[in-house]
């Protein structure tokens, strides 16, 4: 079957490349229907990655969020044109330990080799999830986002001690509202605090027990646990200020990414106790997951409507500039390509 790969040729250049698609074992073949645009991907695209970085990556197929309509299944597990969320993650071996997201030899979509622009794709039977019928494909398309936070909360849930009075989430960013959203559904129980610097953005987070600028943080607010969903150069002056506002011995995970290295003040994490994790990317089971709450809490659905941003119709290269283009200019949501080739 002839392929047609949109990669990433050097910033801000894509070109198409035809070549046949190789099946190895019992890969299932996908079309893409609809893409998501991520920061990661915006960073090769506007080339503000590290020069190194760049030469070794390019040309690239990018995207690592979206779903598709099975084409093809050898293994009989899904039906021709059932949509599926495609898993970007690709593990090459198991552990007993060490989570896949995590192995070093596991490879990433749109990072270590061709992402979703494609044609068709490829996959193994477990990287795909079937979709549930009813959920918008839509808010669907950006799953692998929202299974990064779902997979950050089950790692909490792991690491946190008992002391689960409140919660704060510093980030009012699509990544801090996701996460919010998931929390809420979780963790009824808990309060949940959120704190960010747009004040419009903030009363998005009706939902949450409280929302304050950082800027207006009560000296007397403490939460038992936090969650850091900013990263870039703020994440330095975010992290101080967890760390100023969190109790002793609570948890602290980071999920924002940034680029170069961030000084923690470790003279107060040592006084209190501290435990900081970090949580990168997810693996199958926190899409199992993600989909279950789906179908559990449809009103996670509707609260995901809030960060859909441009949608773009997709059937030429410069189609796919327009939709990149379009996103580096929203102030938030998630641009959609409706992936038409």
């Amino acid at each position: 079957m002839l392929n047609a790969v949109y990669r990433l040729v050097s910033p801000r250049r894509f070109e198409v490349e035809f070549s046949d698609l190789v099946l190895f074992g019992d890969q299932v073949i996908v079309r893409p229907t609809h893409l998501s645009i991520c920061h990661a991907d915006q960073r090769y695209y506007q080339g503000t990655r590290q020069a190194d970085v760049l030469k070794e990556k390019l040309p690239m197929a990018l995207i690592h969020e979206g779903i598709g309509d099975v084409v093809f299944d050898p293994t009989g597990n899904f039906q021709s044109g059932q949509s599926v969320i495609m898993i970007p993650n690709t593990p090459t071996q198991q552990d007993e330990v060490i989570g896949e997201n995590y192995l070093r030899s596991s490879k990433f979509r749109a990072s270590g080799f061709d992402g979703f622009m494609q044609e068709y794709v490829a996959l193994n039977p477990d990287r795909i999830v079937a979709l549930p019928e009813g959920v918008d494909k839509v808010i669907a398309s950006f799953t692998e986002l929202v299974s990064v936070s779902v997979h950050a909360l089950r790692r909490f849930d792991k690491f946190a001690h008992g002391r689960r009075n409140s919660v704060g989430i510093w980030g009012d960013g699509n990544l801090g509202f996701i996460t919010a959203v998931f929390f809420r559904a979780m963790f009824p129980e808990i309060k949940l605090y959120i704190f960010g610097v747009d004040s419009e953005k903030l009363a998005n987070f009706a939902f949450a027990d409280g929302t304050f600028r950082v800027t207006d943080i009560p000296e007397d607010m403490y939460v038992d646990h936090a969650f850091e969903c900013v990263g870039g150069a703020a994440s330095q002056s975010v992290i101080e200020q967890m760390i100023e506002h969190i109790e002793p011995e609570g948890t602290i995970a980071l999920l924002g990414v940034s680029e170069y290295p961030v000084p923690i003040f470790t003279r107060m994490v040592l006084e209190k106790g501290l435990r900081i994790y970090g949580s990168s990317r997810s693996g199958r089971e926190d899409f199992l997951k993600t989909v279950e709450l789906y179908q559990s809490h449809p009103e996670i659905i509707n609260y995901l409507n809030n960060i859909v941003g441009a949608q773009v119709e997709v059937s030429s290269i410069q189609d796919m500039v327009k939709a990149f283009e379009m996103d580096i200019h929203k102030s938030m949501g998630k641009t959609i390509m409706h992936w038409m080739q």
